[in-house]
């Protein structure tokens, strides 16, 4: 049987069990990096289709980590707003050096 997380703070550590790839760890840091820029530029160009853009850049570099380098299923799929929150905590902790791109 899954655990039922039942929250964020209980998410996260299971969330980073299934990011520990170095590359992986990358392609999900400049996913996240390039979501905030195109959100940036669709706020201040005003233009719709950089909205459209960032799911597939976002999921896009993560999903590749996951195919090529995790070899696992993205958790995205059993827990959409879990994962979406995680993947900016990851982007924010490996930005400030609380996580490593190498895990441990």
């Amino acid at each position: 049987m899954e655990k039922e997380f039942k929250s964020l703070k209980e998410f996260y550590p299971f969330y980073l069990s299934e990011h520990q790839n170095f590359e992986s760890r990358i392609l999900h840091f400049i996913g996240s990096g390039l979501s905030l820029l195109l959100l940036l530029a669709a706020l201040l160009f005003h233009n719709f289709w950089f909205f459209v853009a960032i799911p597939f850049v976002g999921y896009g570099f993560a999903w590749a980590g996951h195919l090529f380098f995790e070899k696992n299923k993205p958790a995205t799929f059993k827990y959409p707003l879990y994962s979406l929150a995680s993947d900016f905590l990851l982007f924010f902790d490996l930005l400030s050096g609380k996580q490593s791109f190498k895990a441990n």
